[in-house]
């Protein structure tokens, strides 16, 4: 509306109410008593209103009702808190539920309709699931007894898991154990297997017990740390990787949005470092 348009507006509610609303001089315009008194009975109207526009366009963009999140490490399931309550502040009508994956059964949940979307680690190599972006990549780690040699080593190498059993996770399909706990080091030497864990104290207990060593992401030597544990961080494996995860056909308005705010959430730092696969 132009200027004159809102003046006249003004002007006519004026006549209409017997009373002048706003004072105006060439130098300010302000609210009289009269137009103070209106502004505040009317503000619990106007306020309705906008949280009916509001729900009305949640549920026609279909923005309502319950997301469902999964997230795997400490990390993951901080920056999926944040975010969803920076989602839950713009989008009130639709509730975040947040869960941990467990990391035998890491696809379990979204299959099953239990999960909308979950951060995790990769790889994850699905006919059925749509992987990407990627939002974390950190450096590996091999988790080893305080007393073990390679405890002392500011930096270990793939090649020294030659000489050591690995304790590998049961559950997760072979492209995953693969990556993450390899049969051979990259000159051909086997690797020898301990005893499996399906969790992850699981494995950190074997550990402790001498029965193997465990590659994990050295930002767990952060969050995770333990007594009688050393986190020597690798000078050849590849990162450690976490990124987004969700059904083929669970494409929806309130995972994009989702999507976008964990991006909008992520640190800076991480973002800089990240490699994406797919867009979001």
């Amino acid at each position: 509306m132009t200027q004159a348009r809102v003046s006249q507006s003004i002007k006519k509610q004026e006549r209409r109410f017997g009373a002048a609303l706003f004072d105006r001089t060439n130098r300010y315009v302000q609210l009289t008593e009269s137009g103070e008194q209106l502004r505040t009975d009317l503000v619990p109207g106007y306020r309705l209103i906008q949280n009916s526009v509001s729900h009305a366009l949640a549920r026609g963009q279909g923005l309502t009702g319950m997301l469902r999140v999964g997230f795997a490490a400490a990390w993951s399931g901080r920056l999926v808190l944040k975010a969803a309550d920076a989602f839950q502040a713009e989008h009130p009508d639709c509730q975040v539920e947040i869960r941990e994956v467990p990391l035998h059964d890491r696809f379990g949940a979204l299959r099953a309709g239990q999960r909308d979307i979950q951060l995790t680690e990769l790889p994850g190599e699905e006919p059925d699931i749509v992987k990407g972006p990627v939002f974390f990549s950190h450096q590996r780690a091999l988790v080893v007894p305080a007393e073990h040699r390679l405890a002392a080593e500011k930096i270990v190498s793939l090649e020294d898991l030659a000489f050591e059993p690995l304790i590998p996770l049961s559950g997760p399909p072979r492209c995953f154990t693969d990556h993450h706990f390899p049969s051979h080091t990259p000159s051909g030497r086997p690797i020898a297997r301990g005893p499996s864990a399906m969790v992850w104290e699981d494995a950190m207990n074997l550990v402790l017990a001498g029965r193997g060593l465990f590659p994990a992401s050295a930002e767990a030597g952060t969050y995770c740390a333990r007594p009688g544990l050393v986190f020597v961080p690798f000078r050849d494996a590849p990162p450690v990787e976490y990124g987004l995860f969700r059904r083929a056909d669970g494409e929806s308005p309130k995972v994009r949005a989702f999507v976008k705010t964990l991006i909008e959430t992520r640190p800076a730092t991480e973002s800089h470092s990240r490699r994406e696969t797919h867009s979001s």
